[in-house]
C-alpha cells in the first residue's frame, strides 16, 4: 500500500517546511502518519506577494492556455488516483472505494472548469448608431479560499478549478486534518506547469491565517466551504474591506417521502445513502418527512438497511461506512442523541460510539423525533437520520422549511402535480427529485438562507471568480 506523503506548505512554486508542525491522525486508529508544517506571519505574506506576482501573469494568460494546464493536472490525477485515494483513506478515514470515486469527481470539476475557461462570452448590447456597449468577463485578482476536511480533495479542487480557470490567483487554506488530499492537487498542477505564485497552499490555525489574509485589501475575493457560523464570521471580517464572498455553508437536508412512491426502493435509498462518507457531506439526507399512509414500512425498511451497513477501516475490503473524521464529531453526535432521547425520540438502531480504537459510531436512525430536540434544528453532521410521519405534502414542505438552512433538499414521487409543489415551495438552492445526488460539476451549486450564496459549478460557477465591467465606446468625441 502507498505511503502517507511527505506534507509541506506551498509558496510561489516551492515546498516549505516549518519549525512549527503538528500530527495528523488516521481516524481509524487514532495513531499519527504525519506532520503537518503550519504557516506564520511570514508564510502568510510570502504567499501574498507570490499570488501578487501570479495574477498579473496568470490573468494574461489565454483562455485555452489555462484550460491546457487544467487538463494535463486533471489527467496526472486521474494516472495517480490510486495514491491519492490511499491517503484520503489514512486522513479521513472514508472507504477506499469512495476515495478513489473522490478523487475522479475531483478531476472532473478541473476538466469541467477547464472547458469553460474558453466559453466566459461577453456580449455586445444594441445601441445608437456610432455607440458601442460591450460586456467583458476579467479575473476578479487574488483569491483566498478556505476548504474543509470532510472531502479532502474534491473540495479543495472545486474553488482551485474555478479560480485558475477564470484568471485568478489564489491561496488555499485546506483542513489541517486532511491535508494530503489538497497537496497532491498541488504536486498535478506544479507538473502541468502552472506558473510559479498561481497557486499557493497554506496551512495553520485557521482563525489566524483568514484574519491575516482577509484583512489584505490584495485580496479581491473570500471562497469558503464550511459551518454556517464560520461562514458569516468570514463575511464580517470580508466586509470591512467590501470584499465579496462566495459561501457554500451548512445544511439540514429534508427528505420528503410521498404515499406514491415504490416505498422499499426509497427506503434503501435513503439509507445507503445517508451513510456514505459517515455522514458527513453538507448535503446528506438527514431529517426524512414521509407520509403516514407508508411510516411504518419505511422506517422499517430503512432500519434494516442501516443496521446492516459494514463499519470498519476504510481499506478493508467489503467496509461501507469508516470512522468519523475527528473525536469532536463524536462528542456531538452522542449530545445530539442524547438530547433526542431525552426529549422523547426513539432509538432504532445505533445511537452509540462503537468500543474500541477509532472515532468510529454505530450508523443511527431515530424516529418521531419531537420539534424541541436540538438534533431537528442543528445539522448533525454524522451517520444519523430522522424519520417522522407527516399527514399531507403541505405539513411536510412546512416542516422542510423550518430550519435556517437551505442547501439541499430532495423528493420521492411519481406525481408530477407534487413535484411541482415542491419545486415552488422547498425552499433550497439544490432540489432533487427521486434521487439523492445534489452536486454535479455541470450544474451550479450552492445554498438560500444561512447556507450561504453564490454558486460553484455549471455555467454560473465561474462567474463568481470573475467581475463584470461594461464598455461604452462613442466612436466620434462627443
Amino acid at each position: 500500500m502507498t505511503t502517507y506523503p511527505d506534507l509541506h506548505l506551498y509558496i510561489n512554486g516551492e515546498w516549505r517546511t516549518t519549525a512549527n508542525d503538528m500530527p495528523v491522525l488516521n481516524p481509524a486508529t487514532e495513531e499519527e502518519i504525519g506532520r503537518l508544517p503550519h504557516a506564520d506571519r511570514q508564510d502568510l505574506d510570502d504567499a501574498l506577494e507570490a499570488a501578487a506576482t501570479g495574477f498579473r501573469v496568470w490573468s494574461k494568460t489565454a483562455p485555452v492556455d489555462r484550460a491546457n494546464v487544467l487538463f494535463k493536472a486533471a489527467k496526472l490525477m486521474r494516472e495517480r488516483q490510486e495514491a491519492i485515494a490511499t491517503a484520503i483513506t489514512a486522513e479521513h478515514g472514508k472507504p477506499l472505494d469512495q476515495a478513489r470515486l473522490e478523487v475522479i469527481r475531483g478531476c472532473e470539476f478541473f476538466e469541467w472548469d477547464a472547458g469553460e475557461a474558453t466559453r466566459t462570452y461577453g456580449r455586445v448590447i444594441p445601441s445608437a448608431p456610432g455607440v458601442r456597449y460591450i460586456v467583458h468577463h476579467q479575473p476578479i485578482g487574488i483569491v483566498a479560499a478556505f476548504s474543509p476536511w470532510n472531502f479532502p480533495m474534491s473540495q479543495p479542487c472545486r474553488k482551485i478549478a474555478g479560480a485558475i480557470a477564470a484568471g485568478c490567483s489564489i491561496i488555499l487554506k485546506a483542513a489541517e486534518e486532511t491535508p494530503a488530499g489538497a497537496l497532491h492537487i498541488a504536486r498535478a498542477l506544479h507538473d502541468a506547469g502552472l506558473p510559479p505564485g498561481v497557486l499557493n497552499m497554506v496551512f495553520g490555525t485557521p482563525a489566524e491565517i483568514s484574519d491575516h489574509l482577509i484583512r489584505q485589501e490584495q485580496v479581491r475575493l473570500v471562497a469558503f466551504t464550511g459551518s454556517t457560523g464560520v461562514g458569516k464570521h468570514l463575511t464580517t471580517l470580508a466586509a470591512q474591506h467590501m470584499t465579496p464572498v462566495l459561501m457554500e455553508l451548512g445544511g439540514h437536508a429534508p427528505v420528503i417521502v410521498c404515499e406514491d412512491t415504490d416505498v422499499e426502493a426509497a427506503a434503501i435509498t435513503g439509507a445507503v445513502r445517508k451513510m456514505r462518507n459517515a455522514g458527513q457531506v453538507c448535503t446528506s439526507p438527514t431529517r426524512f418527512f414521509v407520509h403516514e399512509s407508508i411510516f411504518e414500512t419505511y422506517l422499517k425498511i430503512f432500519v434494516r438497511r442501516a443496521a446492516m451497513t459494514v463499519v470498519g477501516n476504510g481499506v478493508e475490503p467489503g467496509v461501507e461506512m469508516g470512522p468519523l473524521a475527528n473525536d469532536r464529531r463524536v462528542a456531538a453526535l452522542t449530545g445530539l442523541v442524547e438530547d433526542a432521547r431525552e426529549r422523547g425520540a426513539e432509538i432504532r438502531t445505533g445511537g452509540c460510539r462503537l468500543d474500541g480504537r477509532g472515532y468510529f459510531f454505530q450508523p443511527t436512525v431515530l424516529a418521531n423525533v419531537p420539534d424541541d430536540a436540538h438534533v431537528m434544528q442543528e445539522e448533525p453532521f454524522g451517520p444519523l437520520a430522522i424519520i417522522n410521519p407527516v399527514a399531507s405534502l403541505d405539513e411536510a414542505i412546512a416542516k422542510a422549511n423550518s430550519v435556517p438552512y437551505g442547501l439541499a433538499a430532495y423528493g420521492f414521487t411519481n406525481r408530477a402535480d407534487y413535484v411541482d409543489r415542491m419545486v415552488e415551495g422547498v425552499e433550497a438552492g439544490n432540489l432533487s427529485i427521486n434521487t439523492l445526488e445534489a452536486s454535479l460539476p455541470e450544474t451550479p451549486f450552492g445554498g438560500v438562507k444561512s447556507s450561504g450564496y453564490g454558486r460553484e459549478g455549471g455555467t454560473e460557477g465561474l462567474y463568481n471568480y470573475m467581475i463584470t465591467k461594461n464598455l461604452s465606446h462613442s466612436l466620434a468625441i462627443v
